[in-house]
Formats: structure tokens, sequence, C-alpha cells
């Protein structure tokens, strides 16, 4: 019994092996490879995203231009405006030799 059952096992590997030739074969060419030894398995390749590159751009700085104050100057009272509302003659622009303060005296 176990003789015929060897002999039946053989001869469905040997009808699945002409089942699967069969399409190797096909047309009259040889379309396959031989492999000897098992299959390889590689892995996947490693994938690496592309660096981050953050350029840090410092802050703007404002700079505010220098402030063209004039006090305006009566020669004829030696007086300045607003102190004197009135001048016969033209008003003198005259740079402020100290820091200009809004409200502050204008000098002596």
């Amino acid at each position: 019994m176990k003789k015929i059952a060897a002999i039946g096992v053989c001869g469905v590997l040997a009808v699945a092996g002409l089942v699967a030739s069969a399409s190797v074969y096909a047309h009259g060419r040889f379309y396959g490879g031989v492999v000897i030894g098992g299959p390889i398995w590689v892995p996947p390749p490693v994938y690496y995203p592309p660096p981050v590159y953050v350029e840090r751009v410092p802050a703007p700085v404002y700079v505010e231009p220098p402030r063209q104050d004039y006090w305006y100057y009566c020669a004829e009272s030696k007086a300045y405006y607003p102190y004197v509302q009135n001048c016969p003659s033209p008003w003198m622009k005259v740079v402020p030799n100290t820091p200009a303060v809004p409200g502050g005296p204008p000098p002596q």
C-alpha cells in the first residue's frame, strides 16, 4: 500500500511539473532561469528625508532719522517763539544746542 501511495505522489508531482513547464516552453522558446539555492531576501532601501536647513534672519532694525527741530529766534526782541508772538524782522531758524525735549524751554 505504501508503494502505491508513493507512486501516486510521484505521478501527481510529475503532472504538476509538466503543467508548470508548459508555460516556460511557450511557443517553442524557453522563458525561465535557473535558481541555485533559495530566494535571497533583500531589505528595501532606507529612505532618509533631506535635511532641513533653517536660515535665521536677524530681526530688522529700524533707525529713526534724527529730528530736525528748529527754534525760531527774533533778533530784535532777543527772544524765541512762542515767548514772542510777533517779530518785526524775519524769524531766524536756530538748531537747538540741547536735546530737544517736547515742551522744553529754548536755550537762553
